[in-house]
């Protein structure tokens, strides 16, 4: 969605990092999962130098925390401290009501329930505020495009 959004708004994303390095997630290291954090962080705040006024990012460092807890069961320091260096203005939250995929890299498609609870924890005991993004894949966008729209952030639009 993130890649769809930037096309369609001639801007920049930010697409999850980890999927670019090679890594897996049997033997992964507390080592990994800060180089993970850092290439998600670096890319952000590079990419917001380039962004036409709206950057989509598929993931944050909120996640990356998130993955380190299930897959090491702890969370370097260093992920708290990368994730003080970026801001957003919306979160969407992507609900788990569209089917699962296996994509070979994606491993926990049994604990679906217990990780989207995981991730509304840490969005609420951040004061996060999200918009739920729910519905097939033309629904969810409608919602997204609705939500740029009460921010002015792009013309009104019949949707």
């Amino acid at each position: 969605m993130a890649i769809r959004l930037a096309k369609l708004f001639r801007t920049e994303f930010v697409p999850e990092v980890a999927r670019e390095m090679s890594l897996n997630n049997d033997t992964l290291t507390a080592e990994d999962i800060i180089r993970v954090g850092e290439a998600q962080t670096a890319r952000i705040l590079e990419k917001k130098k380039t962004a036409n006024q709206l950057l989509f990012c598929d993931t944050d460092l909120i996640t990356t925390q998130i993955y380190s807890r299930i897959y090491l069961g702890v969370v370097p320091p260093a992920l708290y401290e990368l994730e003080k260096q970026t801001a957003y203005d919306r979160y969407f939250f992507f609900d788990i009501d569209c089917p699962w995929t296996d994509d070979g890299m994606r491993d926990l498609g049994h604990r679906r329930e217990e990780v989207k609870n995981m991730f509304l924890e840490e969005l609420r005991k951040r004061k996060i505020p999200f918009i739920w993004v729910r519905g097939n894949w033309k629904e969810r966008e409608e919602i997204i495009l609705k939500e740029l729209e009460k921010l002015r952030l792009i013309p009104r639009h019949d949707f």
